[in-house]
């Protein structure tokens, strides 16, 4: 088995290059929004947040192919069985091309659908499907790729997770400022740029995959006996549905957000897309001791260790919470030179101003979720997290239709905050449970 004692040292070393590769991540929407946010039309900001969302239902609604496969990966390694670590990437990577290729083939159904509910402006939209019909090129890269991530981060390889990001992500960068200040492409650039950037890392990554299973003296050969083994099949079926219908309800709580920005007009629907940049700057950069708990929980439950499942989430939260205090303070201290840069347009400057003290608070209210999330995701218990975030979906909503009719935007955001608080109590509440059914040693 390759289960070992968990430290503090351990959970740090496995999340620190999750943490730099997710920086550049919020650093490559920052760089987008900069971008399109100095050419002086905030018609262009929304169209890039309205595609951008698209995009979120489209392949966050996958995202089981990144986190159903790290779980099983993870358990996989835990009880020494890595041949089946193998046949569970290569599932979710078939898996992934598959429904990659039949997005693009139902491509206009799709945008036909996704533009007659949403409320923007005219040019807001049809930027957006400028974005849309481009970045849709990218589905099948997108989607096989996360079953890569997966896989490394079942094995614990988060420095090669590391190497991939950067490369997706600086190479989307600086193809942003080629194709759209170079070139004066704008909207499409800055699409464009992105899946040329996918594509790269799709074949770096899938280099080193082959590299570690070979390594690993295994072979790339999986009998078809065991890729179609069907209690395997049907647990990564059922992990996966339980994740998509999670992950679809989380999807639809900011798209929701983003929509009812825009339907109060291009300013706050900028504005909101600005300071989002920063929620998502601190969920990625949480996400890191998140992820560290779905591979060190997985690891210890392929093992049946149930104490080390309990050291884990107890480094793992220490970590989490000192890191999102980090993060609160530096909004504080560098928020408003952020947006600044961000755009040039003093009426969204001065709005995003009001707004602010949400995005100082949301570390702090949301690192408790998200590492909850990971625990849940190693331990395969899917169940569980798809009824929290119904549970919290709907509370979110409830939220909403009390809060912004009384607050307007500030109502939204409270309920944003209120979503957060929710999701962690509800998984919390299953913890103990999880803890309880994943161990008999100790």
């Amino acid at each position: 088995m390759n289960q070992t004692l968990v430290t503090r040292s351990q959970v740090f070393y496995i999340a620190w290059p999750i943490i730099l590769s997710n920086i550049s991540t919020p650093l490559l929407g920052l760089v987008d929004t900069a971008v399109i946010g100095n050419l002086g039309d905030p018609a262009l900001i929304g169209a890039i947040a309205i595609g951008s969302m698209l995009f979120s239902f489209l392949y966050w609604g996958f995202g089981f192919l990144r986190m159903g496969t790290t779980g099983l990966v993870a358990q996989a390694r835990g009880a020494g069985d890595e041949a089946e670590a193998k046949a569970a990437f290569y599932r979710a990577f078939l898996v992934g091309v598959f429904i990659g290729l039949l997005l693009f083939l139902l491509q206009t159904p799709i945008s036909s659908l996704a533009f007659s509910v949403i409320d923007g402006s005219s040019q807001v939209e049809a930027s957006a499907a400028i974005y849309f019909q481009i970045r849709i090129w990218g589905a099948p890269l997108s989607l096989s790729y996360l079953a890569i991530m997966g896989y490394l981060l079942g094995q614990q390889d988060t420095r090669s997770i590391l190497i991939l990001q950067l490369l997706l992500n600086f190479t989307n960068i600086i193809l942003d400022l080629v194709f759209v200040i170079g070139f004066g492409f704008d909207v499409a650039g800055i699409a464009a740029a992105t899946v040329i950037a996918e594509c790269l890392a799709l074949i770096a990554g899938l280099g080193i995959v082959i590299h570690r299973i070979k390594k690993q003296h295994l072979g790339l050969h999986v009998p078809l006996k065991q890729l179609k083994d069907t209690p395997a099949l049907k647990r990564m079926f059922v992990i996966n549905r339980d994740i998509m219908i999670r992950t679809l309800c989380l999807i639809f709580a900011f798209a929701w957000f983003t929509n009812e920005g825009a339907k109060s007009g291009d300013i706050l629907l900028a504005t909101n897309a600005i300071l989002l940049q920063f929620v998502t700057f601190s969920a990625f950069f949480l996400d890191g001791f998140a992820l560290a708990a779905e591979s060190l929980v997985g690891n210890a439950i392929g093992a049946k260790n149930r104490e080390q499942i309990k050291v884990a989430i107890k480094y793992a939260a220490q970590l989490g919470f000192t890191t999102a205090l980090l993060v609160s303070v530096s909004f504080i201290l560098a928020g408003g030179m952020v947006i600044n840069v961000l755009t040039n347009i003093i009426e969204v400057r001065e709005v995003a101003k009001i707004y602010f003290p949400w995005v100082v608070a949301a570390p702090i209210v949301s690192v408790w979720c998200y590492l909850l999330d990971g625990v849940f995701i190693g331990a395969t218990k899917t169940r569980e997290m798809r009824n929290a975030m119904i549970i919290s979906l709907l509370t979110y909503m409830l939220a909403w239709w009390v809060l912004a009719g009384l607050y307007g935007n500030h109502g939204l955001w409270a309920s944003l905050m209120l979503y957060f608080i929710t999701r962690a109590v509800t998984l919390n509440y299953y913890l103990p449970q999880l803890i309880n059914d994943s161990g008999v040693k100790t």
